[in-house]
């Protein structure tokens, strides 16, 4: 009778666990009539949150968080590991206290390999660059192999060539830009001028008369801080391809004592998950940020998934091309100690071992991880251009390779024809859905936060709803949790312009497998419904 009685109790308990929570009976969004566009400027406040904010209530196409997080009140959830592959994190970030992962099996400092997975105080993650800051990008490390005859050693030298004379003349034109900005402070006598003083001022200087037009009208819209906080970026953004990016000369790798073509070897790196430099990780605590930083608490954004994650740094990602070996090994390293989303944020159109990489997508598969991707920020149609962009999940054959991941495009917060970021790169094929990538509102190194833009915002908003259905769906599989965040979304019915050109427009639903965006809202009520079915 005692056996009998512990039978019946384990049949209940499994019965009690397979209903679950109380089911939702709420309906998904609709768009049952035609929505007007917000004509009004965003508010501070709705700025730095929209992707939370809601179509239908605001007008504003965000992912309805914050009437997902009503939906789910007093539910019971799990905590989800959330791996983000990037340029490293700053786990020191007050806004990120809390939810950076703690390795349990490793005892901090010891200088021992407690857990046996081949890493060494591996507490918080991996750092697979080491000391590594600047890398080449991928065809300059081509090239630098020599010339093999082969159509991708052409391709790169053609690409090589115009990257260098742009790279020259755009590192030429800030030059001229920031001489003209100190000209016209000491003419106006004003550290901060503004449009009012330069349309005021008089001077016989041809080079000032010819650029103060174009100084005018920007600073009719920004103040002269951020625009030259703009230039700064541009500043930096053009030494770094001219000193490291394209500089044939520069070995970055060197410091690492790691060759790249020998995937045998994996434990290199260390475990200083931020990286040599803070602001080197300003990509990747951003993108955590995004996935995982505190809600509701009048520091900076709000994470989508605050409280049901945990972030697992992995540094993969240099200022410059990633190799294949690194993302491969953070693939896995994020396998294999438990992450069951993984958020990469970058990619490139040349790879030299991207089996490497293919093979660690379809293991993560193996063994249930959604990896979320970035499409890209060249505003091109994937499907169509004859470049290759990696990582994909279709071996360039436009068939699906494997069924755990998912590539996300960017929106905006308009609401209308320019709804799909300028610079997104979209695709019937090869992209999956959208999700808010303009201006999102982030954490960013040495207790800072930032607007900053980019599929590569775009990711992390996606793989932040899919970590929340994994927290409070936990038996659902990562290939059903991609199919319920692109069935679920909100479909958009109209057309839109592509690559910032308006003469280049195409329906929305054409754009991506979906024709959607993302909707954490409606995901939610789908994952119920599946996890019940």
């Amino acid at each position: 009778m005692k056996f009998k009685s512990i039978y019946l109790s384990a049949a209940l308990a499994l019965f009690l666990a397979s209903c679950g929570a109380k089911k939702i009976t709420a309906e998904p969004l609709a768009i049952t009539t035609p929505i007007t566009a917000k004509k009004a400027e965003l508010t501070e406040v709705q700025e730095k949150r929209w992707s939370d904010l809601d179509l239908l209530k605001d007008t504003i196409p965000g992912m309805s968080v914050d009437r997902v997080y009503e939906l789910l009140k007093d539910r019971k959830s799990t905590k989800v590991l959330v791996g983000v592959i990037d340029s490293g994190v700053d786990i020191e970030h007050p806004d990120l206290q809390g939810v950076i992962w703690n390795n349990p099996k490793e005892i901090a400092g010891n200088g021992i390999d407690d857990d046996n997975n081949g890493y060494i105080d591996d507490v918080h993650g991996w750092n697979f660059l080491g000391d590594i800051e600047h890398e080449n990008m991928e065809f300059v490390r081509i090239l630098k192999k020599g010339d093999d005859g082969s159509e991708t050693y052409k391709k790169a030298l053609a690409e090589y060539d115009s990257e260098i004379a742009q790279a020259k003349a755009g590192k030429q034109q800030m030059d001229f830009i920031l001489k003209a900005d100190k000209s016209f402070q000491e003419k106006t006598g004003k550290q901060d001028y503004t449009a009012a003083d330069l349309e005021a001022l008089k001077t016989d200087d041809q080079m000032l008369n010819a650029i103060r037009g174009r100084f005018v009208q920007i600073l009719s819209n920004v103040s002269r801080k951020e625009l030259m906080d703009q230039i700064k970026g541009g500043v930096d953004h053009y030494d770094s391809q001219l000193k490291y990016h394209l500089n044939k000369e520069f070995d970055g790798r060197k410091v690492l004592n790691d060759n790249p073509d020998d995937f045998s070897k994996k434990s290199y790196g260390n475990n200083n998950v931020i990286g040599p430099e803070k602001e080197g990780a300003k990509h990747g605590t951003h993108v955590a940020g995004i996935i995982a930083q505190g809600r509701g608490n009048n520091l900076g954004g709000d994470g989508v998934a605050t409280e049901h994650v945990e972030i697992m740094c992995v540094r993969a990602v240099p200022d410059g091309d990633e190799y294949d070996k690194d993302v491969a090994m953070a693939i896995r390293y994020a396998v294999d100690n438990g992450a069951k989303v993984i958020n990469g944020s970058f990619g490139k159109y040349y790879s030299t071992h991207s089996d490497w990489v293919y093979d660690a997508l379809k293991y993560a598969g193996e063994k249930d991880v959604l990896v979320v991707f970035a499409a890209g920020n060249e505003g091109t149609d994937l499907d169509a251009d004859k470049s290759e962009r990696y990582p994909n999940d279709d071996k360039n054959t436009l068939t699906e390779y494997t069924n755990n991941v998912l590539t996300i495009g960017a929106i905006s917060y308009n609401y209308d024809a320019e709804l799909v970021a300028d610079f997104s790169n979209y695709g019937k094929t090869k992209v999956d859905v959208f999700s808010p990538g303009v201006r999102i509102y982030a954490t960013t190194p040495n207790d800072t936060y930032s607007f900053l833009q980019g599929t590569s915002m775009a990711s992390p908003n996606a793989a932040g709803v899919a970590a929340l259905i994994r927290a409070y769906y936990p038996k659902l599989k990562a290939a059903q949790v991609k199919q319920i965040i692109m069935e679920s979304g909100l479909p958009v019915t109209f057309d839109v312009v592509l690559g910032g050109d308006p003469n280049t427009t195409r329906s929305f639903s054409d754009v991506s497998r979906s024709g959607k965006i993302v909707n954490a809202y409606n995901a939610i009520i789908l994952a119920d419904k599946m996890s019940r079915q």
